[in-house]
């Protein structure tokens, strides 16, 4: 069978935007209209005929609606087969009619969830009798058509118009296929609930992650990779999938991997004054806050101005045309930015193909929630990395207390370094970063790669010594040697701030002492990798 005539529709919803239309173009093909409670009446308040599901199943709705349509002249007119003598006899013995049509979008448990309901008014939008009617028909889509998304009514009318009531086998595989999306993607969250929300399990034995694909990419990391951007379904926290792209060409895996990279850094400093980041393959090379947006913008660039071409720029407060024209004075691939006037998108409108995302807030770094990350054979799952610290956390280990101007910059190198990539090492002075060592095989490396970048930058700049003479250095972890340490004061650093930890950590703070330095430990490390 291929082609099905519509003589019969089942209609109940939750959702009744586009409810009307629909009916009237069943009735238009002198489709039976089939409806329950608020859907029935939003029907006939239009003028369309309607026959109520009580009067199909000769029994009541009854427990507040709990039960309706969970009845045999339901369920057998949506699952017998039609070609099949045995169920055509089955059906004939018990007055079963044939459905052809179900249109149902469920309980709107999510939105219930997400406007803070309590638990009872949560459990009742559950929906039972939706689910079990969309399942049935979604089985049996060789014979009966399923519409789960108010999307699909001007396609399902468009066929039905186009073939005299008809739809194709074609169509209403896709709609089955679509059922089943939202029938799992609702369960999820259900389950998502009961076990994060009600009964407070930080990893359930099983663990649901429904997303919704929002765009396929144009690759992945490399040319030869497919790639998409998926959205979890049910409440969520916002990010840089949610951003507005007001301009440029469509984003790539790797713009997202590196916006969001960026996104997560600059909202470290947000309501703290202007910041800027400016990141290149997921890593920071330029972080500074300062008095002005633009000046934190050239601050961060000084950092690195070879890093920064082709970079990826995030800012914690809205952009104006004096910043822009700063920022389009270098090839960049993405801006990100909670808003920007009508003049600093003038400036970004001559730059093609700059994207420009607009974010409208920036994400809570404090916020919970956990972390995948795929392996072969399974999945890595981990909650995020939303620790921080404060001054009173941190404990002075060496005979010197660092300044209170070296504390600020201890505090500020470590917000960076919790944004690097392992071993990380980060120079800051001045609420701007001087140098960063990343994703070397030790960290006497990554000190070493951060004291010769802060070189090169100031012989660019004609700077008369680098950045790092008088700055403070952060180490995601712990110093294992003192020989890192060591290259850090080569470097001219003058206050350390790290976790602590190591068997040798008496050895690395007599270094220190050694040579006046002034080094805090944090009690918490921030591996990246």
């Amino acid at each position: 069978m291929s082609d099905v005539k519509i003589t019969r529709a089942l209609l109940s919803l939750s959702d009744k935007n586009g409810l009307v239309e629909l009916g009237e173009a069943l009735a238009r093909h002198g489709v039976e209209l089939v409806s329950t409670g608020g859907t029935a009446k939003a029907l006939r308040d239009a003028g369309l005929e309607v026959r109520d599901i009580s009067d199909l199943t000769g029994f009541p709705e009854m427990m507040d609606g709990r039960v309706k349509t969970l009845h045999p002249k339901v369920h057998g007119g949506l699952l017998a087969v039609r070609d099949n003598p045995e169920h055509v006899a089955a059906m004939e013995a018990h007055e079963i009619g044939a459905i052809d049509l179900v249109v149902v979008n469920l309980y709107p448990f999510a939105q219930t969830v997400a406007k803070g309901a309590g638990r009872d008014e949560i459990i009742e939008n559950i929906d039972i009798g939706g689910p079990s009617m969309v399942r049935s028909a979604a089985k049996n889509h060789v014979h009966v058509a399923i519409v789960t998304d108010p999307s699909d009514y001007a396609e399902l009318i468009a066929a039905l118009d186009g073939s005299g009531g008809m739809t194709s086998l074609a169509f209403r595989k896709r709609l089955a296929a679509k059922a089943f999306s939202a029938t799992a993607a609702y369960d999820s969250m259900i389950s998502s609930w009961f076990a994060f929300a009600d009964q407070q399990q930080f990893f359930p034995d099983m663990l649901p992650a429904i997303m919704n694909k929002r765009e396929e990419l144009r690759y992945g990391e490399n040319p030869h990779q497919k790639a998409a951007l998926y959205i979890p379904a049910g409440p969520h926290a916002r990010g840089i999938a949610q951003a507005s792209q007001v301009q440029g060409k469509e984003l790539s895996y790797n713009n997202y991997n590196d916006a969001d990279a960026a996104l997560e850094l600059v909202a470290e400093f947000r309501g703290s004054g202007p910041a800027c980041v400016i990141v290149k393959h997921a890593n920071p090379c330029g972080v500074a806050t300062a008095p002005t947006l633009l000046k934190a913008y050239e601050e961060a660039l000084a950092c690195d101005t070879v890093s920064a071409f082709g970079g990826i720029i995030a800012v914690n407060e809205k952009l104006t045309r004096e910043t822009a024209e700063a920022m389009t004075q270098i090839f960049t691939e993405v801006v990100i930015a909670p808003d920007a006037d009508e003049d600093a998108r003038a400036v970004f409108a001559k730059k093609k193909n700059l994207r420009l995302l607009l974010t409208g807030e920036l994400p809570d770094p404090a916020r919970a929630g956990l972390t995948l990350k795929s392996i072969a054979g399974g999945y890595l799952v981990q909650s995020r990395d939303n620790g921080r610290i404060g001054r009173n956390d941190l404990k002075v280990v060496t005979k010197r207390a660092p300044t209170d101007q070296e504390l600020s910059d201890c505090l500020f190198a470590w917000t960076v370094a919790k944004h690097v990539k392992s071993n990380a090492i980060v120079y800051a002075k001045g609420g701007a970063t001087a140098g960063v060592g990343a994703g070397q095989m030790n960290r006497l490396e990554s000190a070493r790669i951060a004291a010769w970048k802060a070189k090169d930058a100031a012989e660019k700049a004609g700077w008369a010594e680098p950045r790092t003479l008088g700055s403070a250095v952060a180490s995601d972890a712990f110093f294992p040697f003192a020989d890192g340490l060591l290259a850090a004061v080569e470097a001219g650093a003058t206050a350390v701030i790290q976790p602590g930890g190591s068997i040798r950590d008496e050895e690395v703070i007599a270094a220190a002492d050694e040579a006046g330095l002034a080094m805090v430990f944090t009690g918490m490390r921030h591996f990246r990798h």
